[in-house]
């Protein structure tokens, strides 16, 4: 699978880091955001959203600069931390030296996400049992069950095209994904887009429980119906759409994982 090199050091190594003759400072914005983003890897570690080394979440870091943050390739999700988390440009390249490579392979689906979506400032990608399995059904996600409703019409779908690797993948995905946030990639895996971390696991969230309660219930029977006045009042009231609840729900978790080991931090 092909990568690119990318950095890992100490935050204070890193601020008078240069990429040919141009210094890129590590800001205070930037110190905040990445120890937001390695608390992300760590929930997702503690919730067992993990596939080896692989999948990432990724996030654009505040400011003029198009710089985003990438899990370091190699690492699992339980050490991935502030300082090791690789900052990268538009193409996926390194913008400070260090040691760690990155995944071209993640980047390519993440880049063009992040270039040509308003507001995606943040993009999660896993390949969780319940997420893969309803990725590789014709159905797709069933609109049964509690989170099943509210995420009626908020879902889109983008065919399988294997490892994206390939640029002229990135438009089409961009057509299939529309202004949607909660994206099944179809016979892979589940996406998620916000304009912030919260917001964006708060849609991964609600998409994998539906998965997880869809393979519940039809293995024990036929899903019952919904009633389709209750099914559109239900979509209209998604809590993923709602800032403040996300919020809440990722800091309540963040103090779960701050309980347990805050070594995400360093």
């Amino acid at each position: 699978m092909p990568i690119l090199t990318g950095g890992t050091m100490s935050l204070r190594m890193q601020e008078t880091a240069r990429t040919g003759a141009s210094e890129i400072p590590i800001s205070s914005e930037e110190r905040a955001v990445r120890v937001e983003l390695a608390a992300c890897y760590r929930i997702f570690d503690m919730l067992g959203w993990t596939e080896l080394i692989f999948n990432h979440i990724t996030l654009r870091v505040p400011g003029p600069e198009r710089v985003f943050l990438i899990n370091p390739f190699g690492l699992h999700y339980g050490e991935v931390t502030a300082s090791n988390l690789v900052a990268v440009d538009t193409e996926g390249v390194p913008v400070r030296p260090g040691q760690h490579p990155i995944n071209r392979a993640g980047f390519v689906i993440h880049s063009a996400i992040h270039e040509n979506l308003p507001n995606a400032h943040c993009v999660m990608h896993t390949h969780t049992t319940a997420g893969s399995a309803v990725a590789g059904l014709a159905s797709g996600l069933l609109h049964d069950s509690f989170y099943g409703t509210i995420l009626n019409g908020h879902v889109a779908y983008h065919e399988f095209e294997g490892i994206t690797v390939r640029l002229e993948e990135q438009q089409r995905m961009l057509a299939s994904i529309g202004d949607k946030r909660a994206v099944i990639l179809r016979n892979h895996g589940l996406l998620s887009i916000g304009g912030s971390i919260p917001e964006a696991f708060m849609w991964l969230w609600t998409l994998q429980r539906a998965c997880e309660i869809q393979l519940a219930t039809t293995a024990a029977g036929a899903p019952r119906p919904v009633q389709p006045t209750v099914l559109e009042r239900a979509a209209r009231g998604i809590g993923a759409s709602e800032p403040v609840v996300s919020e809440m729900v990722f800091a309540a978790l963040r103090r779960k994982l701050d309980a347990v080991d805050k070594s995400y931090r360093e």
